[in-house]
């Protein structure tokens, strides 16, 4: 029985998980319970550059809830991880500390690089046959990760990372600096200028050569381009099984995300997938994967509801399977 929590700047997602025996995808571990719970952790990061008391308890609140559910499922293995708030802020530590004595997890601040291995292995599935590898992108609370990887051979399963790159940039993060909570529509171009520089030097970092659009497509594992998805299928609640793997095409893509550039808060929070959690941050959302799609042009991505927490379950059950 496996466990792996994230602990990101804006959430903290547990997933549990058995291993599929039944499944052609033996590798793949299956999902028998989840949570998730919107802590906002990073909140206030961005000015303090510390973790406020109100969101450690959040946070620690969400970890005992865990604990509670792992406990209950008898998890054997769990991974626990955080990411870019906690390599940000002053006093981690605290949080690392808090989550051992008070929910039992032993909490690891993960480094850009193993957070970008673990979103690429946990959504590798989804890169389309006909294609010859994939552009992983994963936009957090508090950075994002982008992953080019290339198929080993034709008619493989398996994929090499070619090259990744993480900018200490999300949706948290970036709401803040332009508006916090009730975020304008009017800040959408300050935001889309701050982000210029940072993804071209991404694109530099990627390999841009590597990446053909006849050959690659852009595969996203984020709460925007989900939201986004919920919002073309015309769902009236989010709904996991229509959403991940779906293909949409980038002009799709563009038409609704030019529609909720112009709303401000209460325009957005009225959009069905949005609501009020979300209608911060849809917006910075919006802007990143905007820039992603600028300076990857590809005709067509595919929509991931999965990653960084399915990569520690595979990670999991291969440390789970070798020999004692």
């Amino acid at each position: 029985m496996l466990g792996a929590i994230d602990v990101g700047t804006n959430a903290c997602r547990l997933l549990i998980a058995v291993p599929d025996r039944q499944s052609s995808q033996a590798s793949v571990p299956r999902v028998i319970d989840s949570y998730t719970a919107n802590v906002r952790l990073g909140e206030s990061l961005e000015r303090t550059g510390a973790l406020t008391g109100a969101a450690l308890d959040r946070t620690i609140a969400a970890l005992k809830e865990c604990a509670r559910r792992l406990k209950r499922r008898q998890v054997t293995h769990v991974k626990a991880i955080a990411t870019e708030a906690c390599r940000r802020a002053a006093n981690a530590q605290d949080l690392v500390a808090r989550a051992q004595a008070e929910a039992g997890i032993r909490l690891t601040i993960v480094t850009p690089e193993e957070e970008a291995r673990l979103a690429a292995a946990g959504c590798l599935q989804l890169i389309g046959a006909e294609f010859d590898g994939a552009l992983i992108f994963d936009i957090g609370g508090g950075s994002t990760e982008l992953i080019l990887v290339r198929r080993c051979a034709a008619g493989s399963a398996s994929h090499d990372i070619v090259a990744w790159s993480s900018a200490p940039i999300g949706v948290v993060k970036l709401a803040e600096r332009h508006g916090g909570r009730e975020l304008r529509a009017s800040s959408y171009a300050a935001m889309r200028a701050e982000l210029a520089a940072m993804f071209s030097r991404m694109k530099a970092e990627l390999e841009p050569d590597l990446f053909d659009a006849k050959r690659y497509h852009l595969l996203g594992t984020s709460g925007t381009l989900t939201t986004l998805a919920g919002i073309r299928l015309g769902l009236k609640r989010y709904e996991r099984s229509r959403i991940d793997g779906q293909w949409l095409a980038r002009d799709e893509i563009l038409k609704i995300s030019d529609d909720i550039v112009t709303r401000d808060f209460e325009g957005r929070a009225a959009i069905p997938c949005v609501g009020t959690d979300r209608a911060d941050l849809i917006l910075p959302g919006c802007a990143i994967l905007g820039a992603i799609m600028e300076n990857w042009p590809c005709g067509i991505l595919r929509v991931a509801d999965r990653g960084l927490r399915e990569g520690m379950l595979i990670a999991l059950l291969r440390e789970s399977e070798r020999p004692s």
